[in-house]
Formats: C-alpha cells, structure tokens, sequence
C-alpha cells in the first residue's frame, strides 16, 4: 500500500529521514505480531514493540518524558517515567486487555537476559481493538510478545511496516482503517542536525473532523461514498499512543515538552482528544548515555533552549504523518461479528490535490 507521500501529498517543511519512519533514529527498532484468525473466536489484534536502544546497549538508559492529552487509556511505568525522567528497555503497544501480558512478557525477557536483573518497570500502552477483534478471548500468548520482541532485535534500523499489524491490526481511525504509521524528520539547530521521528497507533476520530493539509476530507469523503463503521456520535470514543524518538541531546523536561507537541499534529489531521479518548504520548532521546548502574556523576549535554522551537514543529510534522501513513497503509479489514471497516481510498485522496 503506498504512503502519503506516494499520492503526492507533502507534510510540512522539514525533510524526511532515509527511510521516513522512527528508525531513521539510529539504535532505535520496531517489531511486530499480527494475530488474525477466525476460529475458534475471531481475532484482529497484535503487539508492536519500540526498542529505544540497541541490544547490546540495553544497560543505556534514556531521557524520557510524557504527557497524556486525554487519559482514558493505561501506559504502565508511566509513574516511575515521569518521577525519574528515564526509560529502561523497549516500549510496548497493544490492545487494551492485554497490557498486562505484554508487560509481564518484557520483564521475563530482561531476566532472560540479564538473570541479575532485579527490578524492572516496561513501558505498555494500549488503544481499544474490540469492534473487530473479539477482546475479550485474549488471543496474544507470551509466545507472541516473544515474537515482536525477537522481531525488533533482528532489524536494528529497519524498515517498519504499517497499517493493520501489531498492536494497530484492529485499529479504527476516523472511520477509516486505522493502525500503525511512522515519519521522521531532520532538523538543523543548534549548529547540528538532528533527527526526530514518530511512531503511532492510532484508534480514535469522528470522520467529519479528518482533515488532510486542511482540506476537509472527512466531508468530502461520507458515509455515502465509504460507509461507517459505528455511530458517529460515538466514533471519538477510541485512543492513540504517540511514540516519539530523537537523536538531539535532550533532558527529561525537554522530552516532556516534546512529548506535548505530539498534540499539534494530531490536531491538524482531526483529533480533539474526546471524552473517551486515551491519548497518550512518550518521547525519548538517544541523544545522552545514561548508564544504568552508575555510581558517579555522569556527565551529559543537552541543546539550548531557543533550539527547542525547532523540534517542536519537526515533531508536529512526523506525527502528523505518522497518522496519514497509517490511515494510507490500513487495509479494508471484516472483523468480530462480521463488522467492516473500510480503508480510506487513495483516489479520493488523490483527487483532492
């Protein structure tokens, strides 16, 4: 399925990293698990997993912040993340019932591999699958968090693969398909480039509020022309996690100020963070090592303050990509109880140029 950017649509300013994702973010790696089947209960769900470093540097931690929008939606270590500014291991993001196994399947993981670990506090979040998936028969095993988990080790830098996988298989964005999508940008500042890039799952939005470069496109394209998958009145009632990543030397208050324009660019594709909505957003830098077990004073950088507008619009940029990637990428999927939702369609798009 093509991107954005391959139906001729450009967002923003900022050029794009090599391959336009979150991995343009060196160290940084993204796994996925997609778990369809229809027997002997429907399943439409997965687990994608954001490793914030390399394997080999795992024992690195990161500056990290977060902000929550709108909080009708569950991050685990969210708590430890905002008290202490740094994040430890991979992110993980699912549906709403399974966080906990996802959690539990990421501890496991540390002590395998590193059995003197004692403490450990994985980063989970979740958007609600359940008008096509049949939540409620947990179909994600441990085996399969093990997969995505393998599947970010084994592609260090790589490609990330969007729409209806992982953790965004079940996904419904502004009545369209939803899922996962990824953008990045370049940003020179501070007499250096950067990169930051975003990662989304998104899960939320009525369709009269989809905008496209401020072009009405959840008015042009009506129920009449692609159906809708549930009541308008009713269709904000979803969620997205925003995973942010850069390379520029922040602190964890510059991460949380990061992590708070995460909501620019949501709201310029439609998203108002409705009542039922969990909107939550993480960002991390790569930029400082932070080791896990140090004893002494660490010695770390960060960029000048005046540096920061900069990565606030590069931020907006990615997000806001990120979501139209994975609107682009989503296929029309049939689901629990034979529910439908359609896939935005790109000649509409197209036509709006």
């Amino acid at each position: 399925m093509p991107r954005l950017r391959e139906l001729g649509f450009t967002i923003g300013t900022f050029p794009t990293g090599d391959r336009n994702a979150i991995t343009d973010v060196a160290g940084v790696s993204v796994g996925h698990q997609t778990v369809i089947r229809n027997e002997p209960r429907v399943a439409r769900t997965g687990v994608t997993i954001v490793n914030s470093r390399p394997v080999e540097a795992r024992s690195d931690l990161c500056f990290g912040g977060l902000f929550s929008f709108n909080g009708n939606g569950e991050m685990t270590g969210s708590h430890w993340l905002d008290e202490s500014g740094l994040l430890s291991g991979p992110i993980g993001i699912t549906n709403t019932h399974q966080v906990g196994l996802v959690r539990d399947t990421l501890v496991a993981a540390e002590i395998e591999r590193d059995p003197k670990a004692s403490w450990c506090l994985p980063v989970v979040g979740e958007t609600y699958d359940g008008f096509l998936n049949d939540i409620g028969a947990f179909h994600l095993t441990l085996d399969d968090v093990k997969a995505a988990i393998a599947d970010a080790d084994a592609h260090p830098d790589g490609a990330v693969a969007e729409g209806n996988v992982g953790g965004g298989t079940g996904m419904v964005c502004h009545g369209f398909k939803g899922g996962i999508g990824t953008s990045s940008r370049r940003v020179e500042t501070a007499g250096s480039t950067y990169t930051v890039a975003a990662l989304v799952q998104a899960n939320y939005g009525a369709r009269g509020l989809l905008r496209l470069e401020g072009r009405p496109v959840g008015t042009t394209i009506d129920a009449d022309v692609t159906p809708l998958p549930t009541d308008p009145a009713v269709a904000d009632a979803g969620s997205i996690i925003v995973v942010i990543a850069t390379d520029a030397p922040l602190l964890a208050d510059q991460c949380k100020r990061l992590a708070r324009r995460a909501t620019v660019g949501l709201a310029r594709v439609g998203g108002t963070g409705g009542n039922g909505s969990g909107d939550i957003f993480i960002a991390f830098s790569t930029g400082n090592t932070v080791p896990l077990h140090a004893v002494e004073p660490t010695t770390v950088t960060t960029v000048p303050a005046v540096a920061m507008t900069s990565l606030f619009n590069a931020t907006a940029e990615a997000v806001e990509e990120s979501i139209w990637n994975a609107l682009c990428a989503a296929e029309t999927m049939t689901g629990h109880r034979g529910r439908i939702v359609h896939a935005i369609p790109h000649d509409r798009l197209v036509a709006l140029r």
